[in-house]
């Protein structure tokens, strides 16, 4: 084998020694690279084993064959792949050396494999005799390269489907915030409501009391004052009006009692802290439905021996009465049912009425700051309220919290 035929871009010198030539060989056959060259009609004029494995045909079934037409004859998806466009043949017709990976060789059971190669005029004395072909099989670079691709889109779904999620947990904060805002305005309102209400009737009762107790001292001072003037009968009959006034202060100072007992009921139910919250629900619950004329039907188990820590029994019993309220402002009702529940270490409070009902958009309003108040004091105690009503067949308020911490 001339040593011409192995000359690339810097021609080796001719030589015909045998060791020279072994040299070669040697060389040819220790890559793992595909080696082979061409004449100038594109038949091979050599081939390393390394190349011929790659191909799947035994080197001497290789020489001799024209290259292009063997291993190199159609694209990746089976079109015809015209000679005069081939690189490999460009490389000496044109002086055009190249190096492609993104063409596939054909073996010999007709199956493709990806490949990266190089061509390059082969030279003799400065005269093209044809090129030399070096080539590898780049399979598995492919799948690699694939692999990678499939797992950078994986990776950039994944980071779209995070920022996704993220932008709509922002956003659900963001509501929530707002949400959080207008009930917190909205319970400022009503403290303010209530003290006002508060402040009103101490004015319009108790003020209106305590100033007709003050008259009617001052009456009675100056009665006393005048009475040493009185003769005896005219003595006698100012006692008896004085015991009159006495008796008429006196149910007036029992009317002023009973004011200041109703006020304090309504800022917190004195039955709570000297009964429980069991007691306070059911005595709650029978004060509402005498008032609002409802039909009661009362239901409580497993409360026995069951105490609340404070905190969560004023949640609880805030909870009810705004469950009750709901029910005297929109329900319309004339029945109402209660359900106390404790099993299993959760309790369970159901108010069920009769009413007209309603849409669960009207619950679910950004308006409805009972529900979202009920609803932020279930969950601080790791509770939840659900509601459930159709227009018609009433309304269903349900509390469920654990008892972990009671």
């Amino acid at each position: 084998m001339p040593a011409a035929q192995f000359e690339a871009r810097n021609p080796l010198p001719a030589s015909d020694d045998p060791l020279w030539q072994h040299q070669l060989e040697l060389l040819l056959e220790s890559t793992g690279e595909g080696i082979f060259g061409i004449d100038l009609d594109g038949h091979c004029t050599f081939i390393n084993r390394a190349g011929a494995r790659m191909l799947g045909w035994a080197a001497d079934e290789v020489l001799g064959r024209n290259m292009h037409e063997l291993t190199h004859h159609s694209h990746a998806d089976g079109s015809v792949y015209a000679a005069q466009d081939c690189p490999i043949f460009n490389a000496f017709r044109q002086g055009l050396p190249c190096r492609i990976d993104a063409e596939v060789f054909w073996r010999c059971d007709g199956q493709p494999f990806p490949v990266e190669y190089s061509s390059y005029p082969l030279l003799d004395a400065g005269v093209v005799r044809g090129a030399v072909v070096t080539f590898v099989d780049i399979t598995e670079r492919r799948h690699a390269a694939e692999a990678l691709q499939c797992a950078n889109a994986e990776l950039a779904r994944a980071n779209d489907e995070l920022e996704n999620r993220v932008a709509a947990r922002t956003r659900e904060l963001s509501v929530a915030l707002g949400q959080l805002r207008e009930l917190a305005a909205y319970s400022e309102k009503v403290r303010e409501d209530e003290r006002t209400r508060i402040a009103r009737e101490v004015h319009d009762e108790l003020g209106s009391l305590l100033v007709a107790l003050k008259m009617d001292v001052n009456w009675m001072d100056k009665r006393l004052g005048e009475q040493q003037q009185r003769a005896p009968h005219e003595a006698e009959a100012m006692r008896t009006r004085l015991r009159c006034k006495c008796q008429n202060m006196s149910r007036m100072i029992e009317t002023a009692v009973d004011n200041v007992g109703r006020i304090i009921t309504d800022l917190r139910p004195s039955i709570l802290d000297h009964q429980g919250l069991w007691a306070a629900l059911e005595w709650q619950a029978q004060e509402f439905a005498q008032s609002a004329e409802l039909a009661l039907a009362w239901d409580m188990r497993g409360t026995e021996g069951v105490i609340l820590p404070e905190p969560m029994a004023m949640a609880v019993f805030r909870i009810f009465q705004e469950m009750l309220s709901n029910v005297g402002r929109h329900a319309r009702a004339n029945g109402l049912d209660v359900r106390i529940r404790i099993e299993h270490g959760e309790l369970t409070i159901e108010v069920q009425d009769n009413g007209c009902g309603a849409t669960a958009q009207a619950f679910e309003a950004p308006t409805a700051y009972g529900v979202l108040g009920m609803r932020e004091r279930a969950r601080h105690f790791g509770g939840q309220l659900d509601i459930s009503s159709q227009i018609g067949y009433g309304t269903l308020f349900r509390l469920r919290t654990p008892l972990r911490n009671a």
